[in-house]
């Protein structure tokens, strides 16, 4: 009989657990998903990552007009994010979401979703994430 009740312990403790841990990544849909190949936000517009930002720095080096023609992939507080994701915080204080540690943007002149026209843009330093 203590044996049994043992058992059922661990597997309610074990349950609890599980449940508690599928909890503390956010999937990717709030702020990224795959479309048509390619890393977009959720408005299925195409993101960009800048060779000009250092991988896992933490910062952007796209500001000012930079930032004007490649807008950042902006996130609210510091959510919890999915494994490869992490948000940095930008000079003027914003949250922008990063990729294997490289910030994302989106190119203004890309007018609808599936749109790639940055890609390869300034001498190749502006790239989609293929997916």
């Amino acid at each position: 009989m203590n044996r049994m009740k043992n058992l059922l312990m661990a597997l309610v403790a074990t349950a609890t657990l599980a449940a508690c841990a599928s909890m503390t990544g956010v999937a990717l849909a709030p702020f990224t998903k795959a479309n048509d190949g390619v890393l977009a936000g959720n408005n299925n517009m195409t993101l960009y990552t800048y060779s000009k930002d250092v991988a896992s720095s933490g910062k952007s080096v796209c500001n000012g007009m930079c930032a004007t023609n490649w807008p950042p992939l902006l996130v609210d507080g510091s959510p919890m994010v999915s494994s490869g994701y992490s948000v940095i915080t930008r000079d003027d204080g914003k949250k922008q979401l990063a990729f294997n540690g490289m910030p994302l943007y989106f190119y203004v002149k890309d007018t609808k979703p599936g749109d790639k026209i940055g890609d390869g843009r300034s001498e190749g330093v502006w790239q989609i994430i293929k997916m």
